[in-house]
């Protein structure tokens, strides 16, 4: 049962959606490697684009739908 819902939400994801989704989880691992590495201020920077490059996600997708 998992694996079929599993399988429908990845057909509702776009290109796009799947690069925004890479974009803020690379943003966050590597905010997480510096944050351990002890650049803390950097790590806080890098951390804040996060929830950015997702609600530029959600804005997108928003969009896609209005212009159906």
């Amino acid at each position: 049962m998992y694996l079929i819902i599993k399988k429908i939400m990845l057909k509702k994801l776009s290109k796009t959606d799947f690069i925004m989704l890479f974009l803020a989880f690379s943003c966050l691992i590597f905010s997480e490697i510096m944050w351990f590495r002890g650049e803390n201020e950097g790590a806080l920077f890098i951390g804040l684009w996060v929830p950015s490059i997702l609600g530029f996600a959600i804005y997108l997708k928003l969009l896609k739908i209005e212009n159906k």
